[in-house]
């Protein structure tokens, strides 16, 4: 009998590409939250948010955040709707900020 083959997920294949390229990190962050946004699709900016933490190493955030493993894990989980303070503290503890942009608003639709 053939052995059984250990296919990896794309997360899983995301996830070693930024272990191995921390330096596309900050490109990688700055696109997610451009695209949220345009779009406010939260669980795609959370799945991106999830997806840094476990490359930067939850247990690590939790140190440095003062929030628990736990509680980043169910923040970021695809049903979450964490307050901004949350997000905003696994964020710094990422080593990054939120900051406020100008909008290109002739891009929107009128009505």
């Amino acid at each position: 009998m053939a052995e059984k083959r250990q296919y990896r997920t794309i997360d899983q294949v995301d996830e070693e590409y930024y272990r191995n390229h921390p330096d596309e990190i900050d490109s990688y962050l700055a696109t997610a939250f451009e695209e949220y946004a345009k779009d406010g699709c939260t669980p795609a900016l959370l799945s991106s948010l999830r997806m840094i933490a476990r490359v930067k190493g939850v247990s690590a955030l939790a140190t440095q955040s003062g929030l628990t493993r736990n509680g980043i894990q169910k923040a970021l989980s695809e049903q979450a709707k964490p307050g901004f303070d949350t997000i905003n503290t696994i964020v710094k503890s990422m080593g990054y900020g939120i900051t406020v942009q100008r909008l290109d608003m002739s891009e929107e639709p009128t009505t």
